[in-house]
């Protein structure tokens, strides 16, 4: 066996533009774990995981030290961006990279498409204007950003429908989890077996991880697959996770909901009545990703998971400062649980 044979293979080069919370966190660990190389450019608020290494600056206006890395020669396999918000952060970090690395890998959105969405919409359908006036109109930005700066065959603009699991930092699941927790009656939204999509931030890390190894392109819707879960699902998983005696789920039909002003998304997480806004986001047509290998957990795994992982942080989840406080008042679920059913 000559030494070509046995010398041991470069590592996958990665550079993570963000790589502390959530997403980006699942990310930087899921490579760490396959051995890679992995670089992090982020503000130093949070620590990122032990074994990378960090770069400090803000995509808002100071990346002086990404720019000193590629001055030194610094080149890499593939970038991973996280970016939520104006697209201009996307295109310097994009254009200044661009000679540096083979791949970029944007974390957008389900939310580009135009709305409403058909049930089913696959990566061709209509998009939104690109702009800075909102978030669906910021994630376009950034894609038509990363495109333009690493041309359409070096880029891949990862789609994500709504994200779960350990870590979230919006407050979707853990508002589930803790009231769960908390017991009594439960103002359960229905219908019970109301179908809903998602993508644990673990599965949707591995996904990208490979995209970017095996050197993939263009647009993919990523979400699990219709039929993957449901409304009561996802709540009894929560029931089991938690191991609440007392927590009764109650179902109430959306008309009832509805009347007392909840707001869908917001006040209840996660859930949307049926409709155009439910096929929007809990209809994508995924068979694309699935060609590729996405592949999806159950939604009992992602939710005793995360449930582990909240209650090690004293039941308090991390919030982003961008995003509202999700979650129902007390007494306005107390107001519906306590009038009679139709």
């Amino acid at each position: 066996m000559n030494a070509a044979q046995t010398a041991p293979a470069t590592p996958f080069k990665l550079l993570v533009l963000g790589g502390t919370e959530f997403v980006g966190r699942a990310v930087t660990e899921g490579a760490l774990e396959r051995g890679w190389d992995v670089t992090v450019f982020h503000r130093g608020t949070h620590a990122p995981p032990p074994g990378v290494r960090a770069l400090h600056g803000d995509r808002l206006g100071d990346l002086t030290a990404l720019d000193a890395a590629v001055r030194d020669g610094a080149t890499w396999d593939a970038v991973l961006d996280t970016w939520s918000g104006t697209p201009a952060a996307v295109r310097d970090a994009a254009e200044l990279l661009a000679g540096h690395a083979r791949r970029y890998v944007y974390v957008s959105s389900g939310s580009v498409y135009a709305h409403p969405a058909p049930a089913g919409q696959e990566e061709d359908g209509a998009l939104v204007e690109p702009g800075d006036g909102g978030y669906a109109h910021m994630k376009r930005g950034g894609e038509d950003a990363a495109v333009e700066a690493f041309g359409a065959d070096r880029t891949v603009l990862a789609r994500a429908g709504l994200i779960l699991g350990p870590g979230e930092n919006i407050g979707r699941l853990p508002w589930w989890l803790n009231r769960v927790a908390r017991g009594g009656p439960v103002l359960a939204p229905g219908p019970r077996d109301l179908p809903i999509q998602f993508i644990d931030a673990r599965d949707l890390a591995a996904w990208m991880l490979d995209a970017a190894r095996d050197e993939l392109s263009g647009p993919y819707n990523l979400v699990s697959p219709e039929g993957h879960t449901t409304m009561g699902e996802l709540l009894e998983s929560c029931v089991r996770a938690t191991g609440s005696v007392t927590a009764e789920l109650c179902w109430k039909e959306p008309e009832s909901i509805l009347s007392y002003g909840i707001e869908p998304w917001l006040d209840l997480p996660v859930w949307l009545p049926p409709g155009e806004d439910h096929d929007t986001v809990h209809r994508k047509g995924v068979a694309k990703a699935l060609a590729t290998g996405l592949r999806c957990r159950p939604v009992a795994e992602t939710v005793a998971d995360t449930w582990q992982w909240l209650s090690a942080s004293g039941g308090t989840a991390p919030q982003r400062s961008d995003r509202p406080v999700v979650g129902l008042d007390p007494e306005v679920e107390a107001k519906v649980l306590a009038a009679p059913s139709a």
